[in-house]
């Protein structure tokens, strides 16, 4: 990988419901910015699998790039990602499949192996909990269901039978790395919420890749928030807010009523450390802050993209962020 060129970026939308929003809201707002980046010229949008999350509204991955890619002309849709063990390959090699089929060469599909959510939830989904341990099989068998050749004899996908869609591999941790490598796929890391294995994982992957009939080289996605503003103050200053709705977030129906006071003595003390740590790899500031750490942020991640969250608060903090990010940072990268 050569830095000399700067990385492609592409958006990891996660259908956010801003305070005072419906679902229905947050998801126009996700239409419009898929037509926005598309303008824009963003590589792709990504949007992940979560459950029993009321601020995320992603949770039908797969209806979701169904809406978004009938009301786009060209970007590039997927998921980031599908959590198959709470789905049979079958199933998401049919949905996906299907979108390939509606909107050819535009349909991607992103893979993890944690289930999204909690174990109640897991229990809810009727999933096996022991799924995750089958998941590099799955994987396969997925693979081969959007191929030619399926793996389970007298069984094919229609649709989804040789739409070959492409996959990627998504992970916080070398078990993720290891199984990119072996399947010759992508590997994008979560290192928008889950840094702290990045640069072993990369490494590990590089080292151990081998090339399949979908990649022939290795190929890094990086994850990283980005919260651009028109000054490093406010960007610190929305920053400072996205951390405080995590600690909300994590401390449940009871968080909902912290006041900032209250949610700034938790992220300064030792219980404040994990929020910290998560949102270590955050590009925050003006554009052109957030350009250099974008550049130094890639090399470190030994990157061949950059895949990017919009952390800012709030709607008009979020649209602003994009418009900045898109305007200042993605023409001049």
């Amino acid at each position: 990988m050569s830095q000399s060129t700067p990385l492609p970026l592409s958006i990891l939308d996660l259908a956010v419901v801003a305070r005072g929003e419906t679902v229905g809201q947050a998801l126009e707002a996700s239409t419009t910015l898929a037509q926005r980046a598309e303008e824009w010229g963003f590589r792709r949008i990504w949007y992940a699998e979560h459950h029993n999350m009321g601020v995320i509204a992603s949770a039908a991955t797969s209806v979701l790039i169904a809406h978004v890619a009938a009301r786009t002309e060209r970007i590039t849709l997927g998921s980031g990602g599908v959590m198959l063990p709470n789905h049979s390959p079958l199933q998401i090699a049919e949905q996906f499949g299907t979108l390939a089929e509606l909107h050819p060469g535009r349909i991607e599909l992103g893979l993890g192996r944690a289930p999204g959510t909690d174990q109640e939830t897991v229990r809810a989904l009727r999933r096996d909990p022991a799924a995750s341990e089958r998941f590099p099989q799955d994987v396969q068998e997925l693979q081969a269901f959007l191929g030619t050749t399926s793996l389970v004899p007298g069984v094919d996908a229609f649709p989804g039978h040789g739409t070959a869609v492409p996959l990627t591999i998504l992970g916080s941790s070398l078990y993720g790395a290891r199984v990119a490598a072996a399947l010759g796929l992508p590997y994008g890391f979560a290192s928008h919420f889950a840094p702290d294995e990045l640069e072993r994982a990369v490494a590990l992957y590089r080292a151990e890749f081998r090339p399949s009939a979908q990649l022939a080289a290795p190929h890094v996605l990086a994850g990283v928030n980005v919260i651009a503003a028109d000054s490093d103050d406010e960007a610190q200053a929305h920053f400072r807010e996205m951390q405080r709705e995590r600690v909300r977030l994590f401390a449940g129906r009871r968080g909902s009523a912290l006041t900032d006071a209250e949610a700034d003595t938790v992220l300064d003390g030792p219980a404040g450390g994990q929020i910290r740590s998560m949102t270590r790899y955050s590009a925050v500031g003006t554009p052109a802050t957030v350009a250099r750490y974008l550049d130094d942020f890639a090399t470190r991640a030994d990157a061949d993209e950059l895949i990017v969250a919009g952390a800012a608060p709030g709607r008009e903090a979020w649209w602003r962020s994009w418009e900045l990010l898109a305007t200042k940072v993605q023409n001049a990268r």
